[in-house]
């Protein structure tokens, strides 16, 4: 196939959460539909955005822009300089075009199927059924308005997500994992065959919600790992429904006409613990209360004193620390002069910062204009990934120690990894380039894309084309 001939139509998969380890290692040999297309064209690790998490990498994806550009830096973000305002990241935050805009803009029709930060649905050149962000299937989660009938025609009371994942049902977790993800590929293979498309993204938001539920039962480094479980096998389970799933899809395309490509937002790891980030900057004198705590308390409900607090911490997969700056928080006491040197204390002891057992951690700590090319909104002063995110950020209060083996949100066995997986097959790939593994940016997606479709970059996409141009 020559590597210059423009692509038809352009598949996008997206896996949240996939890992590499387990596509292309662990599971490869039971993946057939996977396998044969990383055979066809190029694969391997892609790197996320830091954080690796799902709000914002897959913004970042569709824009080729990064975190501080889109100024989204989780799925909360402070709505202002005070201490208790926090929005969740919706699609009104992103004003930076995404790929299917851009598509648009050259008269292509995209079919945006339940990628992360849609939600409300905004206009576009084809269709929309928005994410698991989305608070209920009352609201309006479809574009035009009227696929959300067709879709309860299609498959009854539709699942964006499995509500309540953190939970120590199993069984039914499982099967409500399997009964999403089965009523998402067929509302995704009837749009497929109906909608004219050139562009079609989806989206399978189940690889994050059965890493982070069954990761402990497969895993033998967890510490609650039993060898022989009756969960042992129900990840590997998944993936091998999942490339079954994504072999029908397969099936409905002109592989020779069409770019394919699966890619997930981040991959997944054990997550040792946590790291109870408040009670942290408590002992260290940072964060001052103003009464005795009797036992684990949200954050946002306990009583800060904040004319003697210098910083305080954001719980999850990271953790985000945010500076009593004087002159920008109501009550800042850090002085503008000393927020420099402010900045590398915290660093210097939080990268210090030991594990339970007092060795190393690996703690890596950046500032916002360390990785990014501006940073807009309010962004964290310091971005803390504890053991390189072996460990969560516990936002909690009054936990009565530094770590903790039990997520405060709920069960939870999995944290996020840098390196999510990318394959990518059709047009534009060169045949010699069949087989081939590689490591290409979270970035890179949107242009290279562009690229196949025969359609111009723009000059301030960050990532790079992968493809001939």
């Amino acid at each position: 196939m020559p590597a210059n001939r423009k692509a038809e139509k352009v598949l996008i998969i997206g896996l949240d959460c996939a890992d590499p380890k387990l596509v292309f290692d662990r599971f490869y040999d039971e993946l057939p539909n996977l396998r044969s297309l990383t055979q066809r064209g190029l694969f391997g690790p892609m790197q996320s955005c830091i954080p690796p998490i799902t709000i914002p990498a897959w913004s970042c994806m569709a824009s080729s822009k990064d975190p501080g550009q889109l100024g989204v830096y989780g799925m909360r973000n402070r709505a202002d300089w005070s201490y208790d305002k926090l929005n969740f990241a919706t699609s009104q935050a992103i004003t930076e075009p995404l790929l299917w805009d851009i598509v648009g803009q050259y008269g292509k029709k995209s079919f945006a199927f339940a990628v992360p930060e849609t939600y409300p649905p905004k206009p576009i050149k084809g269709w929309k059924v928005c994410s698991f962000l989305t608070p209920s299937i009352q609201s309006e989660y479809t574009y035009p308005s009227s696929l959300k009938a067709e879709i309860a025609s299609l498959v009854g009371e539709y699942r964006l997500d499995v509500r309540g994942y953190r939970t120590d049902q199993k069984d039914w977790l499982l099967d409500e994992i399997y009964k999403m993800t089965e009523q998402h590929f067929t509302v995704i293979r009837h749009y497929m065959a109906k909608c004219d498309w050139d562009l079609f993204w989806l989206v399978e938001i189940g690889p994050d919600r059965i890493h982070h539920g069954f990761w402990q039962f497969m895993d033998p480094q967890h510490h609650r790992y039993e060898k022989g479980n009756r969960f042992e096998h129900a990840i590997r389970d998944y993936y091998r429904f999942l490339d079954n799933e994504i072999g029908k899809l397969l099936a409905q395309v002109d592989l020779d006409r069409t770019a394919v490509w699966v890619v997930s937002d981040h991959g997944a790891k054990l997550m040792k613990g946590g790291v109870c980030f408040n009670d942290w900057l408590i002992d260290q004198g940072y964060l001052k209360l103003k009464e005795y705590l009797p036992g684990p308390t949200r954050f946002a409900d306990v009583n800060i004193d904040w004319s003697a607090t210098k910083a305080w911490g954001e719980g999850g997969y990271y953790g985000r620390c945010f500076i009593n700056v004087e002159g920008r928080e109501p009550h800042g006491i850090v002085p503008q002069s000393q927020y420099e040197s402010f900045c590398r204390e915290l660093i210097e002891k939080l990268e210090r910062l030991p594990d339970h057992q007092g060795k190393p951690m690996g703690t890596k700590v950046y500032r916002p204009e360390q990785l990014y090319r501006s940073a807009k909104g309010f962004p964290p002063d310091l971005i803390v990934l504890f053991g390189e995110m072996d460990w969560r950020s516990v936002g909690t209060v009054g936990t009565g120690g530094l770590y903790t083996f039990e997520n405060d949100t709920g069960p939870d066995d999995a944290n996020h990894a840098l390196n999510g997986i990318f394959i990518c097959t059709g047009p534009g790939v060169a045949a010699k380039d069949g087989g081939t593994n590689r490591q290409i940016a979270i970035y890179d997606l949107a242009p290279s894309v562009l690229t196949q479709m025969g359609l111009p970059v723009p000059p301030d996409m960050i990532g790079r084309s992968i493809l001939p141009a």
